[in-house]
């Protein structure tokens, strides 16, 4: 089982910046190499969990650097893969106060241009005061 840990959450006031960071580790035999996407979401107090981001990191030519945003981060939020595959980083800029929630980093398999996560983190915390 690949278990995920989430760091880098805090508080910040509006039009700061975080970056959050995610790093994966199996727990059983070759089963991280099953993994070839990664993505971040959020949920806020009240409110259902929403996809933020997700990229591609396997190894096919095709979709290397293939990454998708929801609209309400785009041009504000850049997902990246760290040098290790197992590695990925949420950069958070221009921070908004609608954009407190706790943030999930998931790990799977990518099908039709987005990852289906198979693995969950446990979350990190983002604050955005006013």
């Amino acid at each position: 089982q690949v278990q995920l840990v989430e760091s880098g959450g805090g508080s910040v006031q509006a039009g700061g910046s975080l970056r959050l960071s995610c790093v994966a580790s199996e727990s059983g035999p070759a089963y991280i190499s099953s993994i070839n996407c990664f993505s971040w979401f959020r949920q806020a107090p009240g409110k259902e969990r929403e996809g933020v981001a997700g990229i591609y990191t396997g190894g096919l030519a095709s979709y290397i650097g293939s990454a998708y945003y929801a609209d309400s981060v785009k041009g504000r939020f850049t997902v990246s893969q760290g040098n290790s595959k197992n590695t990925v980083y949420l950069q958070m800029n221009s921070l908004k106060p609608e954009d407190t929630a706790m943030y999930y980093c998931a790990a799977g398999v990518w099908m039709n241009s987005a990852c289906a996560p198979k693995s969950w983190g446990q979350g990190t915390q983002v604050i955005v005061s006013s």
